[in-house]
């Protein structure tokens, strides 16, 4: 893993935005795919969004059969899938056979148990898990922040998966949040913002500088658990 952690802009909707976030080096943008949330974007909107850009391209799914998710990554050239729904482990690898993308699960972590059971379930399918702050209610983080022990945390995903932290992160708080959380990836999106779905220049620039100053203290290390036998290796 990165010395640093890395950095994920989502919920882009507009072409001066994802310029401008790949131009300030962020390593991965997000794209909402599916519809009925405030982000999403139509599938040809976000193609014309994604033309000539470096940063990592994410088709933001939740809960989509494959053959749709298969067309939304195409369209987008992603290359990773990030999933927010239920989706169970038979479509996780299907999704999996289906292209060479990576794929993060999304765990809308209320408690330990949220995050135990979804790794139970797929932790031998997926390439990293997106852990955010739980609020009823909403599919996405919401803005909540992630209230859980960080060391449990840890223990509990595989060691050679990714661990991306999201949920009501700001230029004001990732410093922090990065030290106690120590996450290989840093999931920013309505903090970045100055109105919904219109990102903010200057804070997007700021994430990104705080982000790049935090040096991550250790490689990450889980501890011997019951759940390596049940997963296997990846």
């Amino acid at each position: 893993m990165a010395d640093r952690p890395l950095v994920k802009i989502c919920g882009l909707q507009r072409r001066e935005d994802v310029l401008l976030a790949d131009e300030l080096g962020a390593d991965f943008l997000g794209f909402i795919l599916s519809a009925g949330f405030s982000r999403t974007l139509p599938l040809h909107k976000a193609r014309s969004l994604v033309e000539n850009i470096q940063s990592s391209k994410v088709a933001v799914l939740v809960d989509e059969n494959p053959a749709y998710s298969v067309t939304a990554a195409e369209e987008i050239k992603a290359a990773i899938l990030q999933l927010h729904g239920d989706e169970s482990p038979a479509v996780i690898k299907e999704l999996r056979n289906r292209g060479d993308w990576l794929i993060w699960k999304v765990i809308r972590a209320k408690s330990m148990d949220d995050i135990h059971r979804i790794v139970d379930a797929c932790g031998n399918l997926v390439d990293g898990f997106l852990v955010e702050g739980w609020k009823k209610g909403v599919i996405g983080g919401g803005g909540a922040k992630l209230d859980l022990d960080s060391r449990g945390i840890h223990e509990l995903l595989p060691a050679e998966t990714q661990f991306i932290l999201a949920g009501g992160l700001t230029h004001e708080n990732v410093a922090e949040a990065a030290a106690s959380f120590q996450p290989d990836i840093l999931d920013v999106s309505s903090g970045v913002e100055s109105l919904q779905g219109r990102k903010d220049s200057e804070l997007m620039q700021h994430f990104i500088e705080m982000a790049r100053v935090i040096q991550k203290e250790e490689p990450r290390v889980t501890s011997p658990s019951p759940l390596g036998d049940i997963l296997g290796e990846h």
